[in-house]
């Protein structure tokens, strides 16, 4: 069953504005089975060895029978395909379309970029949205521990155990394709590690010192991780504000069904009570916030405050000449102490035009300045 996908209709304008069309996200977002259900193009998978050497073999001929366009997949396993694209949109009178999906963003936007620059949209697809699941009426506990993968709700699978396949794969293809890792178990632990500091400044000091490996290795499997649509990192936000802030990212995944797997979560009831249950539903609400900004075609613009002082702020979206600081809690219950970051907010923010508390209850209410609402009404609380 497809589950209708918000970012169509930006997809559908970029492709009347640009030849290229090119699509990024992980593994098992939905990108194929979007863009087949979204563009009325042939389709051709760069993953599947004949089909790449067919193409690869003679491309002027491959893109010469088209009609219209294409869609190809998993393209920066042939890189060589985009300096031949190239040749056809910068002809005159070129009406051919090309629609350019991938999973590694690294190697993908690199080659996007060499080959492309100017002539393509690009856009970041991410797993689910709520906004495209909400009809399920999901507990929260249901939707951390499943993570909002397109098949996990259009088949009747087990999340752990997709989980556990989707790391294992991960491990075997991205991770050997990306970087020489020698020692897969010592990246293992280090993937691991991760998971238990969702939410939690970056100090990749003592994730060496954990896995027992050098910071420069470490930093090369952050770029992995990062290139590969497994974690993102959140930076501080500093604009026009003292110096004392604090200048280490926080690190989130991008999804917290893979997170609650790797933390060794199997079942939405663990949740209840569990430690990083604050710090997961904190992971959600920023991907949502992501999400309904690749989903508009813009760019997420978000950023976290701390500074020396432990003055703190969740998440600062910085949207055009607006900015919102927002506070992110799990509890299904309102208290005064929640707003105190949001209270410090006032008087570091010049012109603050609002800020948002975001937690489960079910009650939508002011409170002097702060809007407090519930995850679910987040697109109506952040457009009010």
């Amino acid at each position: 069953m497809y589950i209708q996908r918000t970012i169509e209709t930006v997809l559908r304008q970029y492709l009347k504005r640009y030849s290229v069309v090119t699509v990024t996200g992980p593994r098992q977002s939905g990108k194929t089975t979007l863009l087949r259900k979204t563009f009325d193009f042939p389709y051709y998978s760069m993953e599947t060895p004949d089909i790449r050497s067919r193409v690869l073999a003679d491309p002027r001929g491959f893109f010469d029978a088209l009609e219209k366009g294409c869609i190809l997949d998993e393209i920066q396993r042939a890189p060589e395909l985009l300096s031949y694209i190239q040749e056809y949109v910068d002809r005159p009178n070129n009406k051919l379309k090309f629609i350019l999906s991938g999973s590694q963003q690294l190697n993908l936007l690199n080659s996007v970029s060499q080959s492309l620059a100017g002539r393509t949209a690009l856009t970041k697809l991410l797993p689910l949205s709520y906004e495209e699941i909400k009809t399920k009426k999901l507990p929260m506990d249901d939707i951390l521990y499943r993570g909002l993968y397109p098949r996990l709700y259009s088949e009747t699978l087990n999340p752990t155990q997709v989980y556990r396949d989707y790391t294992a794969t991960y491990l075997e293809r991205d991770v050997r394709q990306l970087l020489n890792v020698h020692n897969m178990h010592n990246f293992q632990k280090f993937l691991f590690l991760c998971a238990g500091r969702i939410g939690q400044l970056l100090n990749m000091n003592s994730l060496a010192n954990e896995v027992g490996v050098n910071i420069t290795t470490i930093q090369a499997w952050f770029s992995v991780l990062e290139a590969s649509f497994v974690v993102f990192l959140l930076y501080p936000y500093s604009k026009n504000i003292n110096k004392r802030v604090v200048k280490t990212p926080k690190l989130y995944f991008c999804d917290t069904g893979l997170a609650s797997y790797l933390l060794g979560i199997e079942s939405a009831k663990q949740l209840t009570n569990n430690m990083y249950r604050g710090a997961l539903f904190e992971n959600f609400v920023l991907l949502e916030l992501m999400k309904q900004r690749y989903n508009s075609g813009k760019e997420p613009n978000l950023y976290f405050y701390r500074d020396s002082n432990q003055n703190e702020i969740d998440c600062v979206a910085q949207w055009g000449e607006k900015i919102i600081p927002m506070e992110i809690k799990s509890s299904k219950t309102f208290n005064t102490e929640f707003l105190k970051g949001l209270t410090f907010a006032e008087k570091i923010i010049p012109n603050l035009d609002k800020s948002l508390l975001i937690y489960t209850g079910n009650e939508d209410f002011l409170v002097k300045h702060t809007r407090v609402i519930n995850f679910a009404h987040l697109s109506k609380g952040i457009n009010n």
